[in-house]
């Protein structure tokens, strides 16, 4: 066995409940730019070139508004910010991978960024193939839910649990194997407290903000467990 096939064999089973929630989430992202009188090319276009599954679905109704290139890049901005603090969480994760470096930046979701850190034993190219695959995912569920879109009756709201779930268990998982959970419970209260000030909409960039600007406060009395 070779080394790409190995390392494909041991990223596939990663990606598979990303594959699960993208492939929801893809499907009704087409089925609703196809409702909208998009042609295929917009979310296939987007989804290679955006791959930001919420600035995606923002930009549908974007596109049809009034041309505001400044509102649209700071809505793309807010959505997006939270992807600074995925990247310097896996600077050293991604230390020394040469040429792969560029598209692990390109390819870091938030599910991604969820696999690939939980992977503490995980080679550059195991990661790559994690985030090629879940680019992979999203691009191909959005173009079968446009060209099925007319064809499609299924009701497929509410079925974006499977993403919320594998973060819950990633969560879980993550804090039954540290033995320092001040770090979590800051997370947790951070953005509960966010999500109770400003409201679900723009809660996201404080949440992120408090608990880097707590963490960082508490970072000399932690004794956080290093991998």
């Amino acid at each position: 066995m070779n080394t790409k096939t190995s390392s494909f064999r041991q990223a596939l089973p990663m990606t598979l409940p990303v594959m699960a929630g993208y492939w929801f989430l893809g499907i009704t992202y087409g089925m609703l730019a196809h409702s909208m009188g998009f042609s295929v090319w917009y979310p296939l276009s987007m989804a290679l070139l955006i791959y930001s599954g919420s600035a995606e679905f923002l930009a549908l109704g974007m596109l049809l508004g009034a041309f505001n290139p400044m509102a649209a890049m700071t809505v793309a901005l807010v959505v997006g910010a939270r992807h600074l603090f995925y990247g310097l969480s896996m600077l050293d994760r991604y230390k020394g991978t040469g040429w792969r470096k560029p598209f692990l930046i390109f390819w870091l979701t938030d599910e991604t960024f969820a696999v690939n850190y939980n992977a503490r034993n995980a080679s550059p190219a195991v990661m790559l193939w994690v985030s090629l695959l879940d680019y992979l995912y999203w691009s191909s569920g959005a173009v079968i839910g446009y060209l099925f879109g007319s064809l499609i009756t299924i009701d497929l709201r509410g079925l974006e649990f499977v993403v919320t779930a594998m973060f819950a268990t990633i969560f879980i998982d993550q804090y039954l194997k540290e033995r320092e959970h001040r770090p979590a419970w800051v997370g947790l209260g951070c953005t509960a407290l966010c999500l109770w000030l400003v409201g679900s909409e723009y809660f996201i960039l404080p949440s992120m903000l408090s608990i880097l600007v707590v963490l960082t406060v508490m970072w000399g009395k932690l004794e956080v467990e290093r991998p």
